[in-house]
């Protein structure tokens, strides 16, 4: 043998040996359930073994056991160019930015056109169109075809409270509300609950909605109203009609919206039935001045917004993480934590962000 031959063989020799894939499975996955989930794209594309790990339950089992969860920003995008609506998660960079990436085998399942109903719950989010609805299992990265809605119906908002969730829209083209509720414990549709003529304007059409401490807030083309699910009561509500809220969300009972018009961020809290302007983002709304469109969406208890800014003739999405304290009854501060631009390119707008536990 040559002593190129045998210093070749040495060199190899002396490389350590991968020790990872010599370890029994139970104590792998232990592992890679400590590791952060942004990280299981690359984790994926270091073997076959390991691209079905990264989507096992017994990994994510491992998660919950450990306490290892944590909160993961979908968004729904639509393109204002066709109205298709395609499915993107926000996900943190190598150098510590932000971006939307998109997900090719959600947006296949994503309601061709119009609003559509999204809902996140857990690890999955569930998607009502106007013929289908879908489970998708942010986890396995699966898709469940769910029972056919009882009723037909272009669908507008959907929102859970306790397990059920509350999906209106309106029938057979008709300009009043419908809701229909499905069950996610028993996966079954209930019975179609109909707003009560008395409440409905003539152009009643199911806009925002959100969920407040148990009851759900809905606003159509000129009112706002509440709905208690367990007497299945309708009202109106007064106070929270003084604003057009829109594109909002909720973080502790509160309700979010950014007013592009008053370039504040407003909060309704329904314990005082009153309106608040949160304090100490001024330098970051002044950013979204000039855009003509915003989104305001939470995870993790905490609010993200987004907001269009032109670099150029390139459109770019803009996104900031907010964290929120309540230092008095009346007062809402709210930090800036990050603020990066998130997609570059395209025509499109923000249809609804999910906050998925995985």
């Amino acid at each position: 043998m040559s002593s190129k031959t045998r210093s070749k063989n040495k060199v190899k020799s002396s490389e350590p040996p991968s020790l990872i894939p010599s370890l029994p499975e139970d104590i792998i996955v232990d592992i890679l359930a400590r590791v952060g989930r942004c990280y299981y794209p690359k984790l994926s594309l270091v073997s076959k073994h390991f691209r079905s790990l990264v989507t096992s339950h017994e990994l994510y089992s491992r998660r919950l056991l450990l306490g290892c969860t944590e909160h993961c920003l979908y968004v729904v995008l639509c393109n204002r160019e066709n109205y298709k609506n395609h499915c993107y998660v926000l996900c943190r960079k190598a150098n510590g930015n932000h971006s939307l990436v998109l997900i090719p085998s959600f947006s296949n399942y994503m309601p061709r056109k119009g609003k559509g109903g999204f809902v996140a719950v857990g690890s999955r989010i569930y998607v009502f169109g106007r013929l289908n609805a879908t489970s998708i299992d942010c986890r396995s990265q699966t898709v469940h075809l769910l029972p056919s809605m009882n009723v037909t119906m272009s669908v507008s908002v959907a929102d859970i409270i306790d397990g059920k969730i509350y999906v209106s829209g309106c029938c057979n083209n008709q300009r009043k509300m419908v809701m229909t509720v499905f069950n996610t414990e028993t996966q079954m549709w209930e019975p179609k609950k109909t707003a009560p003529e008395t409440l409905m304007s003539d152009c009643m059409w199911p806009g925002d909605c959100v969920v407040l401490a148990g009851k759900m807030y809905m606003q159509d083309d000129i009112n706002s109203f509440v709905f208690e699910p367990k007497e299945s009561k309708w009202e109106t509500e007064k106070t929270l009609n003084m604003f057009r809220w829109k594109d909002e969300c909720v973080v502790d009972d509160v309700l979010y919206y950014y007013d592009c018009v008053w370039e504040v961020l407003r909060a309704y809290d329904p314990k005082e039935s009153g309106w608040l302007v949160v304090n100490g983002l001024e330098e970051l709304l002044a950013q979204a001045r000039f855009s003509d469109w915003s989104y305001t969406g939470s995870y993790g208890r905490k609010l993200v917004l987004f907001f269009w800014k032109m670099t150029g003739k390139t459109r770019v999405i803009r996104c900031a993480e907010i964290s929120l304290e309540r230092r008095q009854e009346k007062e809402i501060w709210g930090k800036s934590e990050w603020c990066d631009d998130v997609l570059v390119g395209g025509d499109f707008f923000v249809r609804k962000s999910l906050d998925v536990i995985v």
